[in-house]
């Protein structure tokens, strides 16, 4: 592993006003808020020279640095767990999530893990995301299935958040929604955490960050539509909170409204889903060392492709 490293940041407009840790959590997805924190508090955070505090508030035009220490080995068990590996090199791996893993390990979930998977199928992760979630430079909900890159070394992690921070990166997936969707539909609603429920999102939160979803393409049916959906950006609960937010929330999404009990016969199928209808199929990037296009495409798991070809067999006229 390499060692660590000072990182620099200058406060632009849309960030004046926002708290420290907050500031520093958008522009360094490859650290957890907590490691942040932690970090503010050892001193390694400074504005314009000077300690900051972690509930300081920083403003337009303040030049911020971070002293990243060294990595430490994580001390998260490997486990055989399998996984279905798309492609795999010396700088990255790419996977395909199944629904119901978590992503890396946290309260509540020590074991059974993506990270937990990896460690037993790579030999030395990236160390920069810290100790339980070493080469994660982006995730996936629990209940959400697709494809995930994951950095093998701690240049290809730094490349590969440079190319998320900056966008770059092409994240599409599918939805099956409640009501009728038109394509070409775009969101932009900022999303922040819910200050009723703090396990949820919300488009009403005080504090906000921006974020985008398009909606590319849209197959219609009798009272659902499936999307396929773009984000411009990579918000926790994005595509979730906003389809929720415009009344066609991601069916099976218990948390933002997409169950429902009483169903009619051409859509009874839903009824099947144990978890929202949502799959990331498609991630393109380039890559960290050579930078060449990577494009990878995922199909729709069993228990979704069931309920789709269901929902479309109801829809011929008898």
């Amino acid at each position: 592993m390499t060692e660590g490293g000072r990182r620099t940041f200058t406060v632009d407009a849309d960030s004046d006003g926002l708290r420290l840790d907050h500031f520093l959590a958008s522009l360094n997805p490859d650290i957890s808020r907590s490691q942040l924190q932690r970090l503010i508090r050892d001193g390694r955070v400074t504005a314009e020279g000077l300690q900051i505090k972690p509930g300081a508030i920083v403003h337009e035009g303040l030049t911020i640095a971070l002293d990243v220490p060294a990595p430490t080995p994580s001390t998260v068990e490997a486990e055989a767990i399998p996984l279905t590996v798309l492609h795999d090199d010396a700088d990255l791996i790419v996977i395909d999530k199944p629904a119901g893993m978590v992503v890396h390990p946290g309260a509540g979930h020590r074991a059974g893990t993506l990270v937990n998977a990896l460690l037993h199928h790579v030999d030395d992760l990236s160390g920069i995301g810290g100790e339980e979630r070493p080469g994660i430079v982006h995730r996936l909900d629990r209940g959400t299935s697709g494809l995930m890159v994951v950095a093998k070394n701690d240049a290809a992690h730094r490349e590969l958040s440079r190319q998320f921070q900056e966008r770059e990166v092409e994240k599409t997936y599918l939805a099956l929604v409640w009501g009728v969707v038109e394509a070409g539909r775009r969101i932009d609603l900022p999303i922040g955490r819910d200050p009723k429920d703090r396990q949820k999102m919300s488009t009403r939160a005080r504090r906000t960050r921006d974020a985008v979803t398009r909606v590319a393409t849209a197959e219609k049916m009798r009272g659902v539509t499936l999307i396929e959906v773009a984000i411009d950006t990579g918000r926790t609960h994005q595509i979730r909170v906003h389809l929720a937010a415009i009344s066609h929330p991601v069916i099976g999404d218990a948390t933002y409204g997409g169950v429902r009990r009483h169903v009619a016969a051409d859509v009874r199928a839903v009824n099947r889903l144990e978890r929202p209808f949502l799959h990331a199929h498609r991630l393109a990037f380039h890559h960290p060392a050579d930078h060449r296009p990577m494009t990878f495409e995922s199909p729709l798991p069993a228990d979704l492709q069931d309920v789709l070809d269901a929902l479309r067999a109801a829809q011929v006229p008898r």
